[in-house]
């Protein structure tokens, strides 16, 4: 199940640009660039939730997330993994995506030349929290939704224990892909600082509660980076 960006006015801090030259091993990859601020002390990218339940760099998560890092003047990148949208390729299973995400941190370096900070909705912060685990590029990492169990397809996570950037860890606690207690004992492998936020009564799409968790994700970034929001 996808749930898609609202087609209403939002306040973006730049303009939305198409990118054509970002490229993985499985080819061309379809993006999407929100322009920061002149003044931009961090890059993002954002990854979107599964593509065999619909999930696309459109979905409503995905674009809030967007919007509140933008909103501290951050160019923000988001992609379609290969096989989704147009992006080339095939869908590998969480394999093949790993290089999906390596060649977005690639582009972003090569395009802004700052340090990077990620965030994924499900599928997306698994696979992202993987790829970007020991990059000295990514000074953050913020996980939406992190999925434990969800569709037959267990995620594993013994690799949090060589993340040493700062994480968030963002999940509704009626999410019936986290489990409360479940997801306490995914943070708690993980090496400090890591955070854990519930919003309270969001299932795992945030439904009717992303306004909370937008909030809570412009508050962690303004405290961990010491920065605020751009006029």
């Amino acid at each position: 199940m996808d749930t898609t960006a609202p087609a209403i006015p939002n306040p973006i801090r730049g303009p939305i640009r198409n990118i054509d030259d970002l490229r993985s091993s499985a080819g061309k990859l379809e993006a999407l660039l929100n322009a920061g601020g002149p003044e931009a002390e961090y890059a993002a990218v954002v990854c979107h939730p599964h593509p065999l339940g619909g999930g696309t760099m459109h979905n409503k998560v995905v674009y809030h997330a967007m919007k509140a890092l933008n909103s501290f003047g951050f160019p923000v990148l988001r992609f379609n993994f290969r096989g989704t949208g147009l992006s080339e390729g095939s869908h590998d299973h969480g394999r093949g995506e790993l290089d999906d995400v390596r060649a977005a941190l690639d582009w972003l370096d090569r395009e802004f030349h700052l340090p990077i900070v990620f965030a994924g909705f499900s599928f997306g912060a698994n696979i992202g929290l993987r790829a970007t685990c020991g990059d000295a590029r990514v000074r953050g990492q913020i996980a939406l939704g992190i999925p434990v169990r969800a569709e037959g397809r267990d995620y594993h996570y013994d690799f949090l224990a060589g993340c040493h950037a700062p994480k968030l860890f963002l999940s509704g606690d009626r999410d019936q892909y986290g489990p409360v207690a479940m997801v306490e004992a995914v943070v708690k492998s993980a090496p400090p600082p890591a955070e854990l936020v519930w919003i309270p009564e969001a299932d795992h799409f945030f439904v009717g509660k992303l306004d909370r968790m937008q909030s809570a994700l412009r508050a962690w970034v303004s405290a961990q980076f010491s920065l605020r929001e751009k006029d």
